[in-house]
């Protein structure tokens, strides 16, 4: 019997664990690309909207524990739970943060590393569910980080589009765009050989507005903005329009995800223990 059939949703992430990946993973990106990328005057501002974006993020999470005021407890395991460690990369990100606001953070590099590792251990958390194969399979966890990089970029250009930033930027947030794509294919193949068929047709619901609306729109616009680099105001409108859409697409696909996909995987009992017959003899069904 194929248990596939059979897979409940898990009853205990919703959307304030969905609100963390949301927040988060969109957060880290863009605190990681202001840090390398971001002219002068916009390094503190978009540098601290990020990790506004974290410590939101984290709030939901915050709003999600049973006992709130035992939430520092979350440190103690960072041998063996991704969680802790995301938590320890937030407050990492937040010290830094602090530094930049003091003026004690020259170069901002730093800042980049911490937001990367937010972003890592963010992803492996929701992949260590190993009960869930929408969730742990190896591409989610991959799908994972190139969203939260594609919608910091994306952040980035909604953000900072008119400052007129070096348009060359555009170029790697092309390849992300396209990267989401092609990593969201490959998961979406491979996840129909065991995932439920409601977290199936969930992913099948989410795939238009993720393929026309967050990749195949933001890359048009971007291909306008180069065109048009001769009216500066054009193509700031349409760099921010293709971060708004893109990091839309993220933000719809990650929610999907968590609300929506995660089924338990259920068993199954190929062979039936019955007295007198073999262990090696199949059960005729």
């Amino acid at each position: 019997m194929n248990d596939r059939h059979f897979q409940r949703p898990q009853p205990h992430w919703d959307w304030r664990a969905a609100g963390n990946f949301v927040c988060g993973g969109a957060g880290a990106g863009l605190a990681l690309f202001a840090a390398l990328c971001a002219p002068a005057p916009l390094l503190l501002p978009l540098a601290l909207a990020g990790m506004g974006l974290v410590g939101l993020g984290l709030f939901f999470v915050w709003l999600e524990i049973g006992r709130p005021l035992r939430a520092p407890n979350v440190l103690v395991h960072l041998r063996t739970s991704w969680m802790s460690r995301e938590a320890l990369a937030a407050g990492v990100l937040f010290l830094l943060g602090a530094g930049l606001v003091a003026g004690l953070m020259q170069p901002a590099w730093p800042i980049a590393i911490a937001a990367a590792a937010f972003l890592y251990c963010q992803a492996r958390l929701l992949g260590a569910a190993r009960g869930i194969p929408t969730w742990r399979h190896p591409l989610t966890v991959a799908l994972l980080i190139v969203t939260g990089l594609t919608e910091g970029l994306g952040l980035f250009w909604l953000l900072a589009a008119w400052a007129q930033p070096p348009l060359v930027l555009a170029l790697p947030f092309a390849a992300l765009l396209l990267a989401r794509a092609v990593l969201w294919r490959l998961w979406r193949v491979r996840l129909g050989r065991d995932a439920a068929l409601p977290a199936l047709r969930a992913i099948d619901a989410n795939a238009p507005f993720l393929q026309w609306a967050g990749t195949a729109a933001p890359l048009a616009a971007l291909a306008l903005a180069a065109v048009t680099a001769s009216m500066p105001a054009l193509a700031a409108t349409l760099l921010a329009l293709a971060g708004l859409l893109a990091t839309a697409a993220g933000w719809s696909l990650k929610y999907m995800l968590v609300t929506r996909t995660g089924h338990q995987h259920g068993f199954s009992l190929p062979r039936m223990p019955v007295r007198g017959v073999p262990r090696t003899a199949p059960v005729k069904e």
